[in-house]
């Protein structure tokens, strides 16, 4: 079958007549794209961009300044996932505030952070909320959960970012694709309705793709054809978890604890309504408030890295001079190449294994 999908591809990128290029926006499509070798078997004319889909890559040095910041004061426990341990900032990161004495635990689920504030109420207890649309329910629920159980020691330092006007920004800053492959499993909650507008106000093309190799290789058979039929529409290729309405209980969640708002993002800059912050009626369990006034390092930027052009498809790792030299994933510098699912930790796996092909 997979093999199938590739001759789809040569036949339609020769009747198509010209080359393509589609822009994967989700971490994981980037990593299967990888892993499959899918990029390498893509023939010629065709390719794939990487785009923002990773969150931790494109959370901001503030924010790690922030959560550092947050860690070194008394009495405070900082819960986070794992891979925003080596995150970054401007001095610092999670990792070394650890070393250095703070109270910093990896946790599994939003959850676990709520469970540790219930059983000690004399220690304040912080979540980092990074994300997008996928994870940022469940960190909703904990937020209104608290706030009904009266856990006045629960905060989340929350920043969530939302997809659609990512894309948008990008199209807007110039950069060049033919169409989207957008995400799975963030489109299971916000549904694929919400990338109507991309098509309507810029004429490119989306479909929304599921994570194995077949998959993707099928969305791009889709937004092919629908170059060769000069439509721009958003199609489902995920059928099996993903309608045009997405998940409305979820949405309605969203919507009750947070709001939209302008937010950085790392190497992109602020894109209107991108982001999610909480909403003033739980302004008890939102850490920017409850630790309002901490002194923060002034920002500074790494000399060299290429870390935001990346993120906007501008360049790929392999034209940044620090990748695989002085930045790599035991001593990155930049936050591609921190998580599992960042572009410059893909590269740095695959593109040394004949799974790359440049775009």
């Amino acid at each position: 079958m997979f093999e199938k999908h590739i001759e789809n591809l040569k036949r339609l990128t020769k009747q198509l007549g010209r080359p393509a290029r589609f822009m994967e926006v989700c971490g994981t499509h980037t990593m299967a794209a990888f892993r499959s070798g899918l990029r390498s078997l893509l023939p010629d004319g065709l390719s794939l961009l990487s785009g923002p889909g990773c969150p931790v890559c494109v959370t901001p040095d503030s924010y790690m300044d922030m959560a550092v910041a947050i860690a070194q004061q008394p009495n405070v426990l900082v819960t986070t996932f794992g891979d925003m341990l080596r995150v970054p900032g401007t001095e610092s990161s999670l990792e070394k505030a650890k070393a250095g004495g703070s109270q910093v635990r990896i946790v599994y689920s939003p959850l676990d952070a709520l469970q540790e504030a219930q059983k000690d109420p004399n220690r304040r207890v912080v979540f980092l909320g990074v994300g997008f649309e996928t994870t940022a329910p469940t960190i909703g629920w904990t937020i209104k959960a608290a706030a009904e159980a009266g856990v006045k020691n629960y905060s989340v330092l929350c920043a969530h970012k939302t997809m659609p006007y990512a894309m948008a920004a990008l199209l807007a800053g110039g950069v060049r694709v033919d169409g989207f492959i957008c995400p799975g499993h963030v489109s299971a909650v916000i549904g694929a309705k919400t990338y109507d507008f991309i098509c309507r106000d810029y004429g490119i093309p989306c479909v929304v793709a599921g994570f194995e190799a077949g998959d993707m290789a099928e969305s791009m058979e889709m937004l092919l054809q629908q170059l060769i039929d000069k439509r721009a529409e958003v199609e489902i290729q995920y059928r099996r978890t993903v309608t045009r309405e997405g998940n409305t209980k979820a949405q309605a969640l969203l919507a009750e604890v947070f709001e939209e708002c302008e937010v950085e993002w790392r190497g992109v800059g602020n894109i209107p309504r991108s982001g999610l912050r909480i909403r003033d009626k739980y302004a008890a369990h939102d850490a920017d408030k409850v630790f309002a006034g901490l002194p923060l390092p002034t920002r500074k930027k790494h000399t060299g890295c290429r870390c935001g052009e990346v993120l906007r498809g501008v360049v790929t790792p392999l034209e940044c001079p620090l990748f695989s030299k002085r930045c790599t994933p035991t001593t990155p510098v930049g936050a591609c190449m921190v998580s599992s699912e960042g572009t410059c930790a893909a590269y740095f796996r695959y593109a040394k294994t004949g799974v790359h092909k440049p775009t």
